[in-house]
């Protein structure tokens, strides 16, 4: 959900958020959210992509980050993919840097020193909220595995396979969508990789 190191496992079941478009206790306020115009981009890309684009749940909260995404939901953090953008030193491109992402279990960090050898680098460096909302159109809390300006190298954390569902932000920091891990791997053109 964040594109900062994740949360604190969380073991509370919590509110179940609702799909798009369907009211909580705030029917305007979800309808917003539903709406936003990230939210009907990453609904599309969803489609576009043959997966299921009316699964997106809004969430009661903003969930910045995989504890509180999984608070929310009733699920363990552990089925929460993170959406971590990193920027990859490449003098052969413009700014000198290109983006990767990185969609990892909410249950652990990133080994950046593992993933810059995965992807041919020497080092990782954090990336800003500027470049991330510059390389993929979103906002850090909200960047969902699809949906981007352009494509993005995308890396998918094989222990996400371990849940037959997981969950992955919606282009907002209140809505979600449910999916799979090899899902995951067909819509985003990832490669599956041991990250942590």
């Amino acid at each position: 959900m964040s594109s900062s190191p994740p949360g604190g496992p969380s073991s509370a079941a919590a509110t179940t958020g609702t799909p798009a478009g369907t009211a909580t206790g705030n029917p305007a306020g979800s309808a917003d959210v539903a709406g936003h115009p990230a939210v009907v981009r990453v609904r599309a890309a969803l489609v576009a992509a043959g997966a299921d684009g009316d699964g997106v749940v809004v969430l009661d909260d903003h969930a910045r980050t995989a504890a509180a995404a999984a608070e929310q939901l009733g699920v363990t953090v552990g089925q929460i993919a993170n959406s971590l953008v990193f920027a990859v030193p490449d003098a052969s491109v413009p700014g000198g840097r290109r983006p990767l992402l990185v969609l990892t279990s909410g249950s652990h960090r990133v080994d950046t020193a593992k993933v810059a050898r995965l992807v041919g680098t020497s080092r990782l460096d954090r990336a800003d909220a500027d470049f991330v909302r510059e390389s993929t159109g979103f906002v850090i809390g909200g960047v969902p595995p699809v949906g981007h300006l352009t494509p993005l190298e995308t890396l998918v954390d094989v222990a996400l396979a371990e849940h037959p569902q997981v969950w992955a932000a919606a282009g907002h920091a209140k809505t979600v969508f449910p999916t799979t891990f090899d899902e995951l791997v067909r819509i985003t053109g990832g490669r599956p990789a041991e990250v942590a």
